[in-house]
């Protein structure tokens, strides 16, 4: 099978699974935590070299300021815990808001890892404007080096984007890495990840013609 070297995690849903089950939306988002150390071990296990997954955006902090911090501390925690791991661990996003939580500073240069482990980063406080403001003040910019100006520059190229929820766009993910990804897309709610949903996708991936415009 051929497998993707980096693939894309839009965990979508969460807030659609909580009032399906009762609970108050911003409970969704700490039924996320486990379904992304799960995929992160799963790639890993696979023998994908990176992994990426949206956090929050700039955009998702217009929300109720309940649904704000519960969605940021589940990011904090979904850091930690993948820097437990033993992750080659990069957390992005505009780190001069307040809004970025202080606690995931120290992530904002790729850590080390472990040995056999993977590069897994994580997008918080993230908006594509942010991500490609530099390229406005940047010079000799061609087709070949844009990603060496924008702030996401140590991300690379992604080969499949992965999204719950059963929304087909992108939300502002990564735009320039994402420009040849392919999309999969599951109506599955993120919190109801479970493993197969991983192996379909790949299974699919390998079924595409990829040319890269080619």
């Amino acid at each position: 099978m051929r497998l993707p070297k980096h693939i894309g995690i839009i965990p979508d849903g969460n807030r659609r699974w909580a009032k399906s089950k009762g609970m108050e939306k911003d409970k969704g988002y700490e039924n996320g935590i486990d379904p992304g150390l799960e995929t992160y071990r799963t790639c890993r296990d696979l023998g994908i070299n990176e992994v990426t997954f949206y956090g929050f955006t700039t955009d998702n902090t217009k929300r109720p300021s309940y649904q704000t911090k519960a969605f940021t501390d589940a990011c904090v925690d979904a850091a930690k815990i993948l820097d437990e791991e033993g992750a080659s661990l990069l957390v992005i996003g505009n780190t001069k808001s307040k809004l970025f939580p202080k606690e995931l500073l120290k992530y904002t240069t790729r850590t080390t890892g472990r040995k056999g482990e993977i590069k897994a980063n994580l997008l918080v406080n993230y908006g594509w404007h942010w991500d490609l403001n530099t390229l406005a003040d940047a010079t000799n910019v061609n087709k070949n080096n844009i990603q060496n100006h924008i702030q996401s520059n140590d991300i690379s190229r992604i080969d499949l984007i992965i999204r719950w929820g059963g929304r087909r766009r992108l939300s502002g993910f990564l735009p320039v890495q994402s420009i040849y990804a392919d999309f999969y897309t599951l109506d599955d709610y993120w919190p109801d990840f479970n493993k197969t949903h991983i192996t379909d996708a790949l299974s699919w991936y390998n079924e595409q013609d990829i040319t890269l415009g080619g």
